[in-house]
């Protein structure tokens, strides 16, 4: 198996998983139901995670086909910029839908502003989405296109000339990137890990209720890691795409991402009050958090010395 395998198994998910998403969404606002609605953000917000190994392993999956005989490099680099507009869209759209779920938790309901960002975003998103998928398919299969589609109109982002930008173009880009990864990083997992030790039975004073409004630095941490990494790759994909530990890194963010959502939607530990002592099974989901980061940070570290691609 290799990076095309998985892009072939990854990318179905975007499409279809917007897409179901969008549909569920207006089934919920049209029939205001709140379980509906929480049930799409969570959708798009899985999404959202599993955009990010999809786009990566496009790169990989690039590097397989570009000189296999009646491969189009136009329709790659086509398809390429498409993708990169639709997951920053999609990345946005699951950045909402999470703090859609945070504002229901603590407000008990959903700021009219919010589901309005939602529908704008989803409905864009869905649209990109197709788009991409469309041109990618064309790679291989140029006969689901006309001759108007082939050389007509396309959308994207340059994704050649965002990676000179950050890796040539200015001195200055990659040093920044940095500086704002590792600040992202910090404040990440500063929440993270002060939230988990409470769910672990430390500072039993605090209750989660306090805790949880601390939850959008978090994110907004996670954000500024996701764009500067992003920004990495763009720059140089062969050096993760050949590094089998930036793979055990990206399954790693999936889980802990996952975890993420459990501390924003359940109520189990909603409930925990000052001087409660959690129950068994939030224990281990908090110290199961914990070692997920702890994992990612030492994947990210190990970069250079572990696999060949550095």
């Amino acid at each position: 198996m290799n990076l095309s395998h998985i892009h072939l198994l990854l990318n179905h998910f975007p499409v279809i998983g917007t897409m179901t998403g969008l549909a569920l969404y207006l089934a919920a606002l049209m029939g205001k139901s709140d379980d509906l609605k929480k049930a799409s953000l969570v959708i798009f917000l899985g999404i959202a995670l599993l955009s990010i190994p999809a786009y990566m392993s496009g790169n990989g999956a690039e590097k397989e086909i570009r000189d296999l005989p009646g491969t189009s490099n136009d329709m790659v680099v086509a398809h390429q910029n498409a993708a990169l507009l639709a997951y920053v869209f999609m990345e946005i759209t699951g950045a909402v839908c999470w703090f859609g779920l945070w504002q229901f938790r603590r407000n008990s309901k959903f700021g009219i502003g919010t589901l309005a960002t939602v529908l704008l975003l989803s409905l864009v998103t869905t649209g990109l989405m197709a788009n991409a998928a469309t041109l990618g398919g064309a790679i291989r299969h140029p006969e689901i296109l006309t001759g108007a589609q082939t050389t007509g109109f396309r959308i994207g982002l340059n994704a050649a000339a965002i990676g000179h930008f950050v890796a040539g173009g200015e001195r200055w880009v990659w040093a920044t990137c940095q500086t704002l990864h590792f600040m992202g990083l910090s404040l990440l997992l500063g929440v993270v890990f002060v939230v988990d030790l409470r769910m672990m039975g430390m500072m039993k004073n605090v209750s989660f209720n306090t805790l949880h409004r601390l939850l959008p630095w978090g994110m907004l941490g996670f954000g500024l890691n996701l764009f500067t990494g992003m920004c990495y790759f763009i720059a140089a994909p062969e050096q993760y795409t050949k590094n089998v530990t930036f793979y055990w890194k990206m399954v790693l963010i999936m889980l802990a991402g996952a975890n993420a959502v459990y501390f924003t939607v359940f109520d189990e530990p909603w409930k925990l009050q000052a001087g409660a002592d959690p129950p068994l099974r939030v224990k281990l989901i908090a110290a199961s958090t914990v070692a997920l980061w702890v994992g990612v940070m030492f994947c990210g570290l190990m970069l250079p010395f572990i696999g060949n691609a550095f």
